[in-house]
């Protein structure tokens, strides 16, 4: 059977289940949740899990879901889907549209939206995972269907693995993942090789003497020391990584003081770093060190500066083979709307799931926005201004054809080892 008549065999079922698919989105899109909070969102996967017929197991790694269904000897594939929303109050206008708020780690009240599109990987996990679970006739092997908590926190993926994931789901063959991008609905792209940066949030403390604002000489200013700190980083991208790699220095933050004639005794900033290869993060890593060190000498800080990473993100290296196999099985499902997507300055911390399972991966991406507003902004030249793009308040995708288009991928691309 060919995998175009595995498909369609299998997604017979996607008109019939289309508006409960439909209506399970909006209301995952009005009911978001925080990273590790993501209790209403996992007793849901999980009804419907158990619902199909899977073999259901809650609680991984705090609030993560996992289901395997077993259909006869083949090939054992995970899917996997995120479940976090973010700390954004929702502007789009639609509907179902969010007036939810948590609470955030730092105990503050905030408001709180699905801004990354991750209520339509659930949706269309589940809808694939139910597919597959009303035609055994048409595949064989056994389905991993993962829902991870905390991907905007980049420690969900880890914490499931550190819960025993591997024990849950032993004899994975590949992991295979997607995200909905601003890009026309409708649309698949694969990227074989590095698609998405390793991230590393870096919280960088600098040290003066505090003082009266009308007597500087009396003090070290922590605030022109950072402000010479952000200067001089602004030259490791241009002048120490090589043209042919691409990379991303960030200062995000810089706090210090509380008022204007008081001269503070320390600084702080928030660097933000993007690099796709363990070489070019350990030079810009040691370059930063280099040159805030030096600047804090060159200033007479009386003491060393301080380094924390507190936030990091694996780099995303698609597994070529893998990539092939399922652009493969794109282009014959999807024709003329699959294609390849550049390299992203994103962050994604699925890849911790296979690495620590040993298996090769591929992540692609879906489009999201109504393919006629796309390519007027296309035309004009006013993507940038026209079309909102993940984790802004104004990000929502178009309920039709992300849905189908994300079912249909999933499938397929499971397909690409489950087809009998």
């Amino acid at each position: 059977m060919t995998i175009s008549a595995a498909a369609s065999a299998v997604l017979a079922g996607l008109a019939d289940m289309r508006a409960e698919q439909e209506e399970l989105y909006r209301s995952l899109h009005q009911h978001p949740e925080l990273s590790h909070q993501e209790h209403r969102t996992a007793a849901t996967v999980a009804e419907h899990l158990r619902r199909d017929g899977f073999q259901t197991h809650t609680g991984v790694g705090g609030t993560g879901v996992v289901g395997v269904l077993r259909n006869g000897t083949g090939s054992t594939v995970l899917l996997r889907a995120d479940m976090d929303a973010l700390p954004v109050r929702e502007q789009t206008g639609v509907s179902c549209a969010s007036t939810a708020t948590g609470t955030d780690s730092t105990g503050a009240e905030v408001p709180v939206m699905h801004a990354c599109g991750h209520d339509v990987h659930v949706a269309c996990l589940l809808g694939a995972a139910r597919l597959f679970a009303g035609s055994p006739g048409a595949w064989r092997g056994t389905l991993v269907v993962l829902f991870q908590p905390a991907e905007e926190a980049g420690d969900g993926a880890r914490g499931m693995v550190d819960d025993g994931l591997a024990g849950i789901v032993a004899g994975v063959d590949v992991a295979l993942a997607q995200h909905v991008m601003a890009l026309p609905a409708g649309s698949v792209g694969t990227h074989a090789g590095p698609v998405l940066s390793a991230a590393d949030s870096i919280r960088v403390t600098v040290h003066g003497r505090g003082a009266h604002g009308s007597m500087p000489q009396a003090a070290v200013d922590p605030v022109v020391l950072a402000a010479m700190i952000v200067v001089r980083l602004q030259t490791v991208v241009a002048r120490e990584v090589p043209p042919t790699e691409t990379a991303v220095l960030t200062v995000g933050s810089i706090q210090a003081g509380t008022r204007s004639n008081v001269i503070p005794d320390s600084a702080r900033l928030l660097l933000n770093l993007r690099t796709y290869s363990a070489d070019t993060r350990a030079a810009m890593m040691a370059a930063i060190r280099r040159i805030v060190t030096a600047e804090c000498q060159a200033s007479g800080s009386p003491r060393e500066p301080e380094f924390e990473i507190y936030d990091s993100f694996p780099l995303t290296d698609n597994d070529p083979a893998t990539t092939e196999r399922v652009a493969s099985a794109f282009a014959e499902f999807f024709a003329d709307r699959a294609g390849t997507v550049p390299q992203q300055s994103a962050s994604e911390d699925f890849s911790d799931i296979p690495r620590a399972l040993g298996v090769p991966y591929t992540y692609w991406c879906i489009g999201g926005i109504d393919a006629d507003a796309y390519r007027r902004a296309e035309r004009a030249g006013r993507i940038a201004q026209d079309i909102p793009v993940n984790h802004s308040p104004l990000f929502v995708p178009v309920l039709q054809p992300t849905l189908d288009t994300g079912t249909q991928a999933l499938v397929v691309a499971a397909l690409a080892w489950l087809a009998r």
